[in-house]
């Protein structure tokens, strides 16, 4: 019989991800969920599992690329004139990281998460039996210029050199024959051949299955945390929208929404919304078999078992819940440039979602300065999916004060504090 209880603030793929590992060591757990388990971030996403991802968005280039994408009518990224100090305050703190030293420190915390949550989605899917489309076909950056494709090479040789991650170079000729579906006009891709893929949806509902059934592990819906009741630096309990709810520890992992908490937590934790779209329909006739980012035009392309999604977007417009069709057009229209069928058949799914955003791109993992049985698992910003099974066993450890398994000095709340 469990005697530990935790509650895990949060249904999305980290506080589900949290909820298992605690399971797993003997925790009691509950969930405590605003909307419904996995209705946000962690259900229409586009599913890559990518350790290639290694370098954070403040990059050298980050700011000329930013205003130059502002200038454009149809640009993937948009920003909201007039919105609050905090946004204003986030985008100057985000600029002044965008340099090689800030990037080159960044990295190592990110391909930590990203490799080490890579072996355990194997580990997981697995041992717990849960089929959710997972497939390892890789994943291809795709350029239309002769001057992107080339430009990427300085990236590989850099990810090639510090990082040992590169990717394999296509041609365009070789890459049209690895991939018919795309058009001839492009110019090449890089391919990372480590990268994997699956479908969000089901995984978490699969994984829901695991914890209530095989672990107990109790999901409250509709379920609102308002405020941490404390005793000076203990919680004892949270006070929500349903009454109050109480145990040992607690785990804030709200991903965009966590900073409604910051007042309570020591620190103030710099996460904007960074709002992104997506859509799925039926797989087309002549639908891609290997996963696609076109990056100059920042648009995905995830073929799946049961359906095929275009997702992109950066968006920091606050809290907004609208999904405006203009939106969804860009998605088919660049997918259009770049595939001969890029899907034609009626839309199943239309999905926005905010992606808790940090200033240095790294996540929140660990105590809260203000509570000392309060743990944050947030702001993993793109990449919450391909980091969520390393932020859960690191939870976890922090839990059961075992000694963490990776370095976990990048990710401490209070270097915000």
């Amino acid at each position: 019989m469990n005697s530990r209880s935790a509650i895990v603030i949060g249904s999305g793929v980290i506080g589900t991800a949290c909820a298992y590992s605690l399971a797993r060591t003997g925790w009691k757990v509950t969930i405590l969920e605003k909307n419904t388990f996995a209705s946000q971030c962690s259900h229409g996403n586009c599913g890559f599992v990518c350790p290639s991802h290694v370098l954070p968005l403040a990059t050298p280039d980050a700011i000329r690329s930013t205003f130059k994408a502002l200038l454009k009518r149809d640009s993937p990224f948009k920003i909201r004139p007039g919105l609050r100090f905090s946004l204003w305050r986030w985008l100057w703190d985000f600029a002044k990281r965008c340099n090689e030293r800030d990037m080159l420190e960044t990295a190592p915390s990110i391909q930590a998460l990203l490799n080490a949550s890579r072996r355990l989605y194997e580990q997981l899917l697995t041992e717990e039996n849960i089929s959710c489309e997972w497939q390892t076909k890789r994943l291809m950056f795709v350029f239309r210029t002769p001057q992107a494709f080339d430009h990427y090479g300085e990236i590989n040789h850099l990810l090639t050199e510090k990082f040992q991650a590169p990717a394999r170079k296509f041609p365009r000729e070789e890459l049209i024959e690895l991939e018919p579906a795309l058009k001839p006009d492009i110019a090449g891709g890089w391919w990372y051949e480590h990268d994997a893929h699956l479908r969000p949806d089901v995984l978490m509902t699969q994984w829901r299955k695991v914890l209530t059934e095989k672990y107990q592990v109790r999901i409250l819906e509709k379920t609102e945390v308002k405020r941490f009741l404390r005793r000076e630096q203990i919680a004892h309990g949270v006070q929500t929208n349903q009454g109050e709810q109480s145990a040992d520890l607690f785990v804030l992992a709200a991903g965009a929404l966590t900073p409604f908490l910051n007042d309570h937590l020591g620190c103030r934790l710099p996460i904007q919304p960074g709002k992104g779209y997506s859509l799925t329909m039926n797989l087309p006739e002549k639908a891609p078999k290997i996963p696609l980012i076109f990056e100059e035009d920042r648009v995905a392309v995830t073929p799946m078992q049961t359906g095929y999604r275009l997702g992109s977007m950066m968006e920091f417009i606050g809290y907004d819940s609208s999904i405006p069709e203009k939106r969804l057009q860009y998605l088919k229209q660049t997918a259009a440039r770049y595939l001969h069928d890029a899907g034609t058949g009626p839309v199943l799914e239309t999905w926005y979602g905010w992606r808790p955003m940090t200033t240095d791109s790294k996540p929140l993992i660990g105590p809260a300065p203000a509570l000392k049985n309060v743990l944050i698992a947030a702001g993993h910003n793109m990449l919450g999916l391909s980091m969520a099974p390393a932020t859960g066993q690191l939870i976890a450890e922090f839990a059961n004060q075992q000694t963490p398994f990776l370095d976990v000095r990048p990710y401490d709340p209070k270097r915000f504090g």
